[in-house]
């Protein structure tokens, strides 16, 4: 089983910056793909980004440029540095954790952006 908890969501400028951290507590944290996916009001949860276990990563179209995942083995945590934030990146943002197609979910955490 793996747990993971959210931190560093809340309400910014439109412009602004926040910056999200998931912690894990998984054993082997390093053999599971991490995610960022996010749900606004009405819409289905969609993929922000996500990072292998080797390190590559993928991004939304929509953050490109903006948002930047990484991990960090050795704490069991993956970050989410989100830069330039535009009122439609207002969503409850949740980690992920993947490994063989088994997936497991954080609490989410809210981001507001404001304009």
């Amino acid at each position: 089983q793996v747990q993971l908890v959210e931190s560093g969501g809340g309400l910014v400028q439109s412009g602004g910056s926040l910056r999200l951290s998931c912690a894990a507590s998984a054993s082997f944290f390093n053999s599971y793909a991490m995610g960022w996916y996010r749900q606004a009001p009405g819409n289905q949860r969609e993929l922000v980004a996500l990072i292998t276990t080797g390190g590559n990563t993928n991004y939304a179209d929509s953050v490109k440029g903006r948002f930047t995942i990484s991990r960090e083995n050795a704490k069991n945590t993956v970050n989410l540095q989100m830069n330039s934030l535009k009122p439609e990146d207002t969503a409850v943002y949740y980690c992920n954790a993947n490994r063989n197609n088994r997936h497991y979910w954080g609490q989410g955490t809210q981001v507001t952006v404001s304009s």
